[in-house]
């Protein structure tokens, strides 16, 4: 079982293998995190993106980390759901992102990786919700990387992660 830790960092600083961004459907970069992200690794990102874009939510694609400072080899990119309400499968769709992201992972021969809290900013998912949803998937899905970060970008964000943390050691 991999270590899972979650910390309060900018995730572009972050001494993985990989880095996930919560990307929008074009992977041509946007605001938040995946704006951060795009900023750190360059224009190389976008293009790379747009190569082998659109992707659907729930799903995870990969490219390179172009100027992203090593260990980082590579980005991926992830779509999550817009919240709209909690019926329209919403859980499901996040849960398959942590999923499909540490499926490529494995694809990537990655050791660690460092994922954002997705779809928690603009895409409006209410975020304690989507740290359970985080935790148990990641958990529960088989994988090969040794760890795994859950980084926060605010002292809200990380108490929410650290208690779904938590809650799942007990």
């Amino acid at each position: 079982m991999p270590e899972i830790e979650v910390v309060l960092a900018d995730i572009t600083d972050e001494d993985v293998d990989v880095i996930v961004t919560a990307a929008n459907e074009s992977l041509l970069g946007g605001g938040g995190v995946d704006g951060a992200i795009h900023r750190a690794a360059g224009s190389r990102l976008a293009e790379a993106g747009a190569a082998i874009g659109p992707c659907p939510p729930g799903e995870a694609m990969a490219t390179p980390a172009f100027d992203l400072d090593p260990p980082v080899r590579h980005v991926i990119h992830t779509v999550g759901p817009v919240w709209e309400g909690g019926g329209h499968g919403e859980a499901d769709l996040l849960a398959s992102c942590y999923r499909r992201c540490l499926e490529v992972a494995d694809e990537l021969g990655a050791g660690s990786i460092a994922f954002p809290a997705i779809a928690t900013g603009v895409y409006g998912f209410p975020p304690a919700r989507a740290a359970r949803v985080a935790v148990t998937t990641i958990r529960s899905t088989a994988t090969r990387v040794a760890r795994i970060r859950l980084v926060a970008f605010d002292e809200p964000t990380y108490e929410i992660l650290a208690a779904a943390l938590a809650e799942g050691d007990r």
